[in-house]
């Protein structure tokens, strides 16, 4: 009996508990800052007591705010989602925003299909974690105004809300950082192509070279697509060449793991035979051994500063969209060791 009553509490049940009218009770839901906090507390519980549930997608319907952002990723399986997702969460957390998660699976179709239900109300604003789709939707988005914010992936045009890393810098610094150590055949496993941070990594990658006048061979690029089982075989194939590469740079840290498996899975040992570099420095890589050589991506520090990003946005629906690039850090780890100590030890 109590369930059906409380299934049926309006907002006007509510103002009648509280002692408050209607369009207090309303900004209350919407979080509106104006409300004494002794006036928000009754309210509060007087919805409490009456077991009231906000219907989101009314309140949007009626012109309200969901006080809800949703967050497209594509996967749960890697660390460098994790720490994005948290830096994304807990600046949320502080504007009292609810954070709906949809995973797409890379794959371009669903995120499109996400991306057209969400806008209809279900959120007020979208992040999209290294998005597939970034120009067609940059494109819907921007038409309808609806607020978005992209992250780790720089799409054409300065009019498009965005927060990445120096993944191009990134990559040369620890290319140089292999030369330096001596070491002329690097090799080389990207990620998906289709992806500009990828891009940008490959091209860094390319550009150490020639800096240091050493030739980029076709042969020594590997692509892969961001997955541990791309940095195994990748890691494979570049041992198995007749002058195989001293070193090899996977784009991400996951598939430097894989590439760690492929080594050791020949025996060879890391780094005295190949070292291994990866990129984004999740929290694994400081726990693998040997300990990972990479380049550090402020990870948690992106998500966070695409929300400030996108709650801005909201709150100033003018204000002209920014891109945003975080500085990257090459972090010297086990992993990697001079030419000359090599042969040593060889």
């Amino acid at each position: 009996m109590e369930e059906n009553i409380s299934s049926k509490v309006t907002i006007k049940n509510v103002a009648k508990e509280a002692g408050v009218s209607f369009g207090t009770v309303s900004r209350v839901v919407n979080n509106d800052i104006h409300v004494k906090q002794e006036t928000r507390t009754r309210v509060l519980k007087a919805m409490e007591k009456l077991g009231y549930v906000v219907n989101r997608q009314a309140r949007s319907l009626a012109g309200g705010r969901t006080n809800t952002i949703g967050v497209l990723a594509p996967d749960l399986g890697t660390g460098y989602i994790g720490e994005v997702i948290r830096g994304i969460d807990a600046e949320l957390a502080l504007k009292h925003y609810d954070l709906m998660l949809f995973t797409t699976h890379r794959t371009a179709e669903k995120e499109s299909k996400y991306v057209a239900n969400l806008v209809t109300g279900i959120v007020d604003g979208l992040l999209l974690i290294v998005s597939r789709r970034p120009d067609e939707h940059i494109s819907t988005l921007t038409r309808i105004n609806f607020p978005f914010t992209l992250i780790d992936h720089q799409a054409r045009g300065d009019d498009c809300p965005a927060v990445g890393a120096t993944n191009w810098q990134g990559a040369y610094n620890a290319t140089e950082y292999l030369i330096k150590l001596g070491h002329q055949r690097i090799g080389f496993i990207t990620g998906w192509m289709d992806l500009r941070a990828a891009i940008d990594r490959l091209e860094g990658y390319k550009s150490a070279l020639r800096t240091y006048h050493i030739p980029v061979e076709q042969k020594l690029i590997y692509e892969g697509q961001f997955f541990q089982p791309d940095g195994y075989a990748g890691a494979s194939a570049l041992i198995e060449l007749e002058d195989r590469p001293t070193a090899i740079f996977a784009s991400n840290d996951v598939m430097a793991m894989g590439a760690m498996d492929a080594v050791r899975n020949r025996g060879l040992r890391i780094p005295d035979d190949i070292s291994i570099v990866g990129f984004d420095d999740i929290p694994q890589a400081e726990f693998v051994r040997p300990a990972l050589t990479t380049v550090r991506q402020p990870l948690e520090k992106m998500g966070r500063v695409a929300t400030q990003m996108l709650l801005d946005r909201l709150e100033n629906p003018n204000k002209v969209p920014e891109r945003i690039e975080l500085p990257t850090e090459l972090i010297v780890r086990n992993s990697t060791m001079p030419l000359v100590e090599k042969a040593r030890s060889g």
